[in-house]
């Protein structure tokens, strides 16, 4: 802070230099370009400017129920209907397909995904032409994990067809799925990827965008250009943030601290009916809560456990309407995990008996 806390849009600095280096260093195959965004929104808008200068193609896939921001153009590839009603006309040629989520799957595959989903990209992508990005989160935040092969196929489309393969790690990449990136779970490298929050340590907004070296094709371009893009503060927490998650042993306890939490969160399901699934991959953590009768999302019931779980002294948040969404630090400790369980399990525990 007192060296230099702020640097305008047309400088660069040491700590800018010295994050956009380090995670080129972390980031697998060719992604050795990042520019720097002041959060995860901007970040996205950033990475679609960049498709279109690389590609000359303004159309995109992306899927719904997905999330990529609230501003226009995110919400544009965005897929909830939240963040889409009364907005007016939105960007031009942003085209969406189903999600492989096995609930509510169009294609009924059910237990047996036949990764039609993954083919209905690759349809799209021939009927419309002239595709230049499909963007997808790696995994959904609500834990929806694809099937292995999904991103393969997208992969494969993606170079069929000439267009560029973004993954959005906003939520997740940098360690809370066990890995430093989430698509390292399933061997496949995109052109670009996005992460944020997890960046600035949950302290400062920062967020990245880490491209293929091939699409440092738009130097003269102002593909950002936000006041704190830069900001030399949070660039210097980021180099802390990724100092310790690099370090040995600590993502390995991420993924071991996940695997014992889902164990125990299995258990509470096998107790409590009102539990239907349970999702995880490392400190990515969701409990799905439906009807065991009609197996339909227990809305009121997901939003009573969390706000029983807040008076208990634990918050998370809901996603979808019915899923219990638990995103913990990766720094938490195991008498904390204990605490928090043993919150959702009360919390659960009353909501089946109707005992409060």
């Amino acid at each position: 802070m007192s060296t230099l806390p702020f640097c305008t849009r047309r400088y660069t600095c040491e700590a800018a230099i010295a994050l956009a280096r380090r995670l080129t260093e972390l980031a697998p195959g060719n992604l050795n370009r990042v520019l720097l965004a002041p959060g995860g929104t901007s970040a996205m808008g950033i990475a679609m400017k960049l498709a279109r200068a690389a590609t000359g193609r303004y159309k995109t896939i992306s899927l719904w129920d997905a999330f990529h921001g609230a501003s226009l153009d995110a919400a544009s590839i965005g897929g909830e209907r939240l963040f889409r009603d009364r907005m007016g006309p939105l960007l031009p040629g942003a085209l969406h397909a189903p999600p492989p989520e096995p609930q509510g799957c169009p294609f009924h595959c059910g237990s047996q995904c036949n990764l039609q989903c993954a083919e209905m990209v690759n349809y799209l992508m021939e009927k419309e032409g002239e595709v230049g990005a499909v963007i997808v989160e790696t995994v959904r935040s609500t834990s929806a994990i694809p099937p292995a092969g999904y991103p393969r196929q997208l992969r494969e489309a993606c170079d069929r067809h000439g267009a560029l393969l973004i993954f959005d790690e906003i939520p997740h990449g940098l360690g809370r799925t066990g890995r430093m990136f989430t698509f390292e779970h399933f061997g496949v490298q995109p052109d670009i990827v996005v992460v944020g929050k997890a960046l600035g340590g949950g302290v400062f907004p920062l967020a990245a965008v880490i491209a293929d070296e091939r699409l440092n094709v738009a130097e003269e371009l102002a593909l950002g250009h936000y006041t704190h893009e830069k900001n030399p503060v949070a660039c210097t927490a980021a180099l802390a943030v990724l100092e310790l998650i690099a370090a040995p042993g600590f993502l390995q306890r991420v993924r071991d601290l996940g695997a014992q939490t889902a164990e125990t969160l299995r258990a509470m399901a096998a107790r409590y009916p009102l539990v239907a699934e349970v999702r995880a991959l490392g400190l990515l953590l969701c409990v799905v809560l439906r009807h065991p009768e009609s197996g339909a999302p227990a809305r009121d019931a997901a939003e009573r456990v969390m706000y029983r779980c807040l008076e208990l002294g634990l918050s998370f948040k809901v996603s979808m309407g019915n899923v219990l969404t638990l995103t913990p630090p990766l720094t938490i400790s195991d008498e904390e995990m204990r605490f928090a369980l043993n919150a959702l399990d009360v919390a659960l525990r009353e909501e089946c008996t109707g005992a409060a």
